[in-house]
């Protein structure tokens, strides 16, 4: 079971109960509801004792409703939505980097979580908020761990920092954090081997925020991972890497959380952008099918966006006028994201396997066919707000040769800008 899994069996818990006529005064239809979303949970990998506090929790608020509220389907399902965001919100971070401003974050974690790639992961978000990131390898233990993370520090043009011969972690540490201070990197990450008594010593060079990085696939196993690491560091914040397709992400998850340690990224998946910062309520909205715009919106703003990019784009949309232009910035932007499937990889509730076989292709090759006509256009035309009220037939048919493509796919992209704009207008006004 994945995670788009455990979200499906929960909403048709939901479902069911709402498709019942009355919601019953016995609690019968409740109590049948909190069991299958306990099953679900459990089988995640979600510990017994926090099913039982939530689906109390869930009870209480039920059983304290007026007798007169006619609404307690609707309740329900908010009392699930916010019990399952505090089950997963273990508050803000002990630390923040800010720009500019030096610090050091120490990686800690078993080996095989995923850690080094999470260095890198972290490295590369943040280097595209303007950031200034390098590497040091402190993991002495693990052979070709230098090597991984030089390779990586490579590809994505960071400095770095290491020994094939220092077998002292500390003092590599040390010296690297040294070395990159000076060079001005203003985010200097330490990737750790999994030793405690190695950890213990690098964290007495007291780092300005500890991440622990847990393995998503282990389930229930996380918590005394979890709990061990919280007692021989200081953890300010966990990492949960490989969400993109285990039963048990569920259960990392709840138990990071239940370490009062925040969970602040989430990797979904072995390349170096499947990587998303872990906000509880758009997370949930998603598993349990709500749609999440906003958290898709501000993904392809701030995630795929160059940092050096103006803000012309953010501008117009807050603005609500939805141009032709800013649609071709935005099909821009879905394309440099890679496979349409893969931007809603990792995304609980949504499984690639729903998708019609060439679906990814045939979208993207869509979105180049709409952008190979736009070229074809006219400033005003681009710069309209409703580009159907200047073309006629004639003007249609001259794009559509000027482009190589048919009339139809002139119109097609048209209807498509209509409907874009209505969306962003609706997510203007819901914001």
């Amino acid at each position: 079971m994945v995670l788009a899994q455990l979200g499906g069996r929960i909403t048709r818990a939901l479902e069911q109960m709402s498709s019942l006529t009355e919601v019953d005064d016995d609690g019968k239809a409740l109590t049948d509801c909190l069991n299958e979303i306990a099953r679900a949970l459990h089988q995640s990998g979600v510990p017994f004792k926090t099913i039982c506090a939530m689906s109390s929790s869930i009870r209480r608020i039920v059983v304290n409703l007026d007798a007169r509220t006619n609404d307690k389907r609707r309740i329900i399902h908010e009392a699930v939505f916010t019990e399952l965001c505090n089950m997963l919100d273990s508050g803000k971070p002990s630390f923040t980097p800010t720009k500019g401003k030096p610090s050091v974050v120490l990686f800690v974690g078993l080996q095989g979580s995923g850690k080094t790639t999470s260095c890198t992961k972290y490295a590369y978000y943040h280097s595209r908020k303007g950031f200034k990131p390098s590497l040091v390898c402190a993991d002495t233990s693990r052979a070709g761990a230098f090597d991984q993370l030089k390779q990586n520090a490579r590809k994505l043009k960071i400095p770095y920092h290491g020994s094939y011969m220092e077998s002292d972690p500390v003092k590599i540490a040390v010296e690297g954090v040294e070395r990159l201070r000076k060079e001005n990197s203003d985010l200097i990450i330490v990737d750790t081997s999994r030793r405690h008594k190695q950890e213990a010593a690098l964290i007495e060079e007291k780092p300005d925020l500890v991440i622990f990085v847990i393995d998503g696939s282990i389930g229930q196993a996380a918590f005394d991972q979890a709990q061990a690491f919280k007692q021989s560091a200081s953890v300010g914040a966990v990492i949960v890497t490989k969400l993109d397709g285990h039963a048990k992400g569920g259960g990392a998850l709840s138990t990071a959380a239940a370490t009062k340690s925040p969970v602040i990224f989430i990797g979904t998946g072995e390349h170096i952008d499947e990587f998303e910062v872990f906000d509880v309520k758009p997370f949930v909205s998603r598993l349990l099918g709500i749609g999440d715009l906003s958290g898709l919106v501000n993904k392809e703003i701030h995630d795929v966006m160059p940092t050096d990019q103006p803000t012309e784009f953010m501008q117009k949309l807050a603005e609500g006028t939805f141009t032709l232009r800013l649609l071709y910035k935005h099909s821009q932007n879905i394309l440099n994201m890679g496979p349409i499937g893969q931007f809603f990889h990792g995304v609980p509730g949504f499984s690639s396997e729903l998708m019609p076989k060439g679906y990814d292709k045939e979208n993207r090759a869509k979105i180049k066919r709409y952008m190979t006509i736009m070229d074809s256009m006219t400033d005003e035309e681009l710069d309209s707000t409703n580009p159907m009220l200047i073309m006629n037939e004639s003007r249609i048919s001259q794009i559509a040769r000027r482009s190589g493509r048919l009339m139809k796919d002139v119109r097609d992209l048209l209807q498509e800008h209509k409907q874009t704009a209505k969306r962003w207008s609706k997510f203007n006004t819901n914001r």
